[in-house]
C-alpha cells in the first residue's frame, strides 16, 4: 500500500493503518531507533510509541511525506528514551556526532536565541545548496546516524573521503550560518 493509503487508513481511525505502516516502514524504524538506543527492546518500544504518537496526530495533520514524518517522531522519543535511560551518560557515538556538529550549530548560550524550528528552516535551506552526494553523506550521517564505515560502503568511497566530505560540509554549514547572522 502507498503512503497516501496508509495515510487514508489512519484519516479513517482504521487500525490497519498500524500494521500498514509497520509492513512498510517498520525495518527502517526499529533500525533508526536502535542506532540510537543500541538496545533491541528499547528500539521496538520507541517503534510502538511512534505509531500510536501517528494515531494521535493523524488527523489533524496529513503529513507530505510520510517516512520523513515518522521518523522525525522515531527520532524524538528515541532520543527521549535516550536521556530517560541514561541521563549523563551518553552513547560514545551520539557524543561523537553531537561533538562533530556543535562546531556549526549554536548553544542557548548565543546572544540570539533561535527556536528550533527557525534553525531547521536554514539547516533545509543549507541542504538544498549543497550538491546531491554531499547532502546524501550528510543526511545518512546525521539523521540516520549511519557510521562512516556505512557510508562510505553505500556510495562505493573510502572512508578517508567520506570523513572529508563531512568536514567540508560541516565548514560550509558553519559560514552559511555566520551568513545569516547566526555566531557560531
Amino acid at each position: 500500500m502507498d503512503d497516501s493509503g496508509i495515510i487514508a487508513l489512519f484519516w479513517a481511525r482504521k487500525e490497519e493503518a498500524i500494521a500498514e505502516t509497520d509492513k512498510a516502514y517498520g525495518r527502517r524504524l526499529h533500525v533508526l531507533a536502535g542506532r540510537i538506543l543500541n538496545n533491541r527492546e528499547d528500539a521496538e518500544e520507541s517503534v510502538s510509541d511512534t505509531y500510536l504518537k501517528t494515531w494521535q496526530i493523524i488527523p489533524p495533520q496529513r503529513p507530505r511525506y510520510f517516512y520523513p514524518f515518522l521518523a522525525s517522531i522515531c527520532r524524538h522519543l528515541s532520543f527521549h528514551k535516550l536521556d530517560w535511560r541514561q541521563a549523563e551518560k551518553r552513547n560514545a557515538e551520539i557524543v561523537s556526532l553531537t561533538s562533530e556538529m556543535e562546531l556549526c550549530i549554536p548553544d542557548e548560550s548565543h546572544d540570539r536565541t533561535l527556536r528550533g524550528k527557525e534553525l531547521g528552516q536554514l539547516l533545509n535551506h543549507f541542504l538544498e545548496t549543497l550538491p546531491k552526494e554531499s547532502r546524501l553523506i550528510f543526511l545518512r550521517r546525521y539523521w540516520h546516524l549511519d557510521t562512516i564505515a556505512e557510508i562510505a560502503a553505500r556510495y562505493g568511497m573510502t572512508e578517508s573521503k567520506v570523513k572529508m566530505q563531512l568536514s567540508r560540509t560541516r565548514a560550509k554549514l558553519c559560514t552559511y550560518l555566520e551568513k545569516e547572522g547566526i555566531r557560531v
